[in-house]
């Protein structure tokens, strides 16, 4: 079994990038050549005679090719997080760009680039051990090859820094002309990391001992922001795709932090109490925006427009996805929390009508009471003659059932699940030193699938949910429980620490995902609705107004280049500045204008009036700056789609069709139209096609 280097470090010369690892020292070097940036083995670890200087690092992100140059991106810093089933995991800290090149000159659009990604990607939640396979869930896991390295064990949805390993990859592959055929020396610099959550807690529960973990995994396809990424892309990839498993690992006595991560016994499993078996119980769920062609069109308005494609056009699309979900999770429980009334009713509507073209037999039931109609909305298959007769769609109405903070009604939802949750049981497992392994007692049969329009806050709530019904499911097996107890009645400091973790996954997913933290964690903190957590919601409800209408463009893009979806090297873009505003003068002014206008009038309101002058001329002054001022701002929320920072490495179609009609409208204005320039100097449309919303990765 080949794993990652644990120390390796960097020799910087004016021709080369050379990696070796101290504490393999007959190990091939690896080199990343200056200025082609293509990557070879030394025969030995030979180190360069010129080096300027030498530095430790925790391991090679990857290597990514810009606008002008290529970039070594490596780990120089990380710190531990615990240890899972003996094994140590780390955060990601800092990172740091080696360029093959010295610029003598700034180049704008590249600057751009390097900042997108060192500021929303370098900082993010990402994570990564040198001896376990993070992108698995334990059940994968069992049933894995240990002899083969890690990152070729990882599953490829979670592998977050897949598209910058893509020339280690292909160099471990395919070799290069000088070295050809396949290159296993390589295997130890390549180092898979996740994006999401990773918690680690240590704990005991009514004196026994155990390590509560939970990770979430975020997926690598159609990642992105809230209302720039929604519903799924043809090759059935749906956006705010995450895997969270919620893990208890028994008998696990080698889990502080102290100890070195790579010693024989750790590598071997050797842990737990003497004569007691290490074992791993874990529970998965998924989650994941409404499968089918959508979106939420963002002008400044608090409701941005709503837009649902046929069904039809994205069933081949629903069907690729579908088919990777029952492949890996078995039967799937489609939960669905989003509104029955109102705006949200389409994507309701929209997602029924695809479970039952999917489905070769479906069957619907409606459940009621004398609050609602539609209390529950069940489609299920009445036979097993296909593939996607393993689809179970749940509706339930969340909002309406837990309005006027009643959240405990949200319990509903397990009551009705309750048949499936038994049936699905969970994963259980048996640490075998022997091979280092997991021996399988129980499987996990089939995963829930929870997705509200978000994904987010009332998924987060509902999974929350489901992860304790399980749990407590596990303690009662394991003897820890009496049937009918549940451990938050029977350990409080434990069911502290449950809704903490619980409530912190939600924070991080959400910031991911909407740039905020997340709402209704007051529920998932204190067990109940608060007018405090209410308050917080609506300072989070604003927040991301403000970031989803004017900067989540730039994160967007962030995640489009170090993904693949964007690639600066193949774009066509000619010599224009990509990142340049295009916009007319005259309309880029007039938020400007509207901020001189409230200067003003502030101005006049609380400047001291010279003794004796007249009231009238300061009066007339605060009018006349006060209709510039209501007509700028009119201006601007009449047409939205002018001010909001859109991503613009990858345009949305919808983007450059509304920005075409705002534009067209501005030419109309009375006031303004004169003045716009006849010309298109707005966001190019050729350059919006010839940019592929989403570009199929390579790999």
């Amino acid at each position: 079994m080949t794993l990652p280097f644990r120390d390796i470090n960097v020799h910087v010369a004016a021709d080369s990038y050379t990696f070796t690892s101290p504490s393999s020292p007959n190990a091939p070097a690896l080199i990343v050549d200056r200025p082609t940036g293509d990557v070879r083995l030394s025969e030995t670890s030979h180190l360069p005679t010129r080096v300027s200087r030498v530095s430790s690092i925790a391991g090679i992100l990857g290597l990514i090719r810009l606008r002008l140059d290529k970039y070594v991106i490596i780990i120089t810093k990380s710190e531990p997080v615990g240890r899972l089933k003996g094994h140590m995991v780390y955060k990601v800290v800092s990172t740091d760009f080696l360029p093959m090149r010295e610029r003598q000159i700034r180049d704008p659009d590249e600057d751009q680039f390097l900042s997108l990604l060192k500021t929303y990607i370098m900082r993010g939640p990402m994570y990564f051990s040198y001896s376990i396979d993070l992108t698995n869930s334990f059940q994968r896991q069992a049933s894995a090859d240990l002899s083969s390295p890690l990152w070729m064990r990882a599953d490829d949805r979670f592998f977050w820094n897949r598209y910058v390993q893509s020339d280690l990859i292909n160099f471990r592959r395919q070799g290069n002309r000088s070295q050809p055929g396949s290159q296993p020396a390589a295997d130890p610099y390549i180092l898979p990391l996740i994006w999401g959550t990773l918690e680690i807690r240590p704990t005991t529960f009514k004196n026994t001992p155990l390590t509560l973990v939970l990770i979430t995994r975020k997926a690598r396809y159609r990642a992105g922001t809230r209302y720039f990424t929604r519903g799924i892309d043809e090759e059935g990839h749906a956006a705010n795709y995450n895997e969270t498993e919620q893990i208890v690992v028994l008998n696990d006595t080698g889990r502080g932090l102290g100890g070195y991560a790579g010693s024989s016994d750790m590598q071997s499993g050797k842990y737990g109490s003497e004569g007691a078996e290490m074992q791993v119980l874990s529970y998965v769920q998924t989650r994941g925006s409404v499968p089918v062609y959508w979106a939420e069109i963002n002008a400044l308005k608090y409701t941005p427009k709503l837009q649902v494609r046929g069904i039809e056009t994205a069933l081949s699309a629903a069907k690729k996805h579908f088919d990777e979900q029952i492949r890996i999770y078995g039967d799937n429980y489609l939960v669905n929390l989003v509104n029955q009334s109102g705006r949200e009713k389409r994507i309701k509507d929209a997602y029924e009508q695809m479970v039952q073209m999917l489905v070769s037999s479906p069957s619907e039931k409606v459940k009621g009471d004398t609050m609602t109609d539609e209390k529950f909305h069940i489609i299920e298959p009445t036979s097993s003659k296909q593939e996607f007769d393993r689809l179970h769609y749940v509706y339930f109405d969340f909002h309406h059932e837990t309005k006027g903070l009643q959240m405990h009604r949200a319990m509903l939802l397990v009551e009705q699940l309750q048949d499936a949750l038994i049936k699905q049981q969970y994963f259980r497992g048996v640490d075998m030193p022997a091979n280092g392994g997991l021996e399988t007692r129980n499987y996990q049969t089939s995963v829930v699938r929870t997705n509200c329009m978000d994904s987010l806050d009332r998924t987060n709530v509902v999974q929350s949910m489901l992860a304790r019904w399980t749990l407590d499911r596990m303690f009662v097996d394991l003897g820890l429980l009496q049937r009918g107890e549940t451990f938050a009645n029977v350990d409080p400091a434990f069911e502290f620490l449950f809704r903490n973790l619980w409530a912190d996954n939600a924070d991080t997913v959400s910031k991911s995902y909407a740039g905020t933290g997340a709402m209704k964690t007051d529920l998932t903190r204190l067990g109940k609705r608060t007018k405090a957590g209410t308050f917080g919601d609506g300072k989070v409800a604003v927040m991301r107004y403000f970031l989803n209408n004017f900067r989540d463009g730039p994160r967007q893009d962030a995640f489009d280049l170090f993904l693949g979806a964007y690639e600066p090297a193949a774009a066509n873009i000619g010599s224009s500045l990509i990142f340049a505003d295009r916009r007319p003068i005259l309309i880029q002014s007039i938020p400007y204008i509207l901020a001189f206008s409230i200067f003003f009038v502030l101005v006049g309101l609380f400047t001291k009036r010279v003794p004796g002058s007249t009231v009238w001329t300061i009066r007339l002054f605060i009018l006349f700056w006060l209709v510039v001022a209501g007509w700028c701002f009119n201006f601007i929320i009449n047409n939205g789609m002018l001010y909001v920072n859109w991503p613009k490495l990858n345009p949305r179609p919808w983007a450059v069709e509304g920005y075409q009609e705002s534009i067209s409208k501005v030419r109309k204005d009375a006031l303004l139209g004169p003045f716009v320039a006849r010309h298109e100097r707005g966001l190019s449309t050729a350059r919006y096609l010839n940019a592929e919303e989403g570009k199929k990765r390579i790999e």
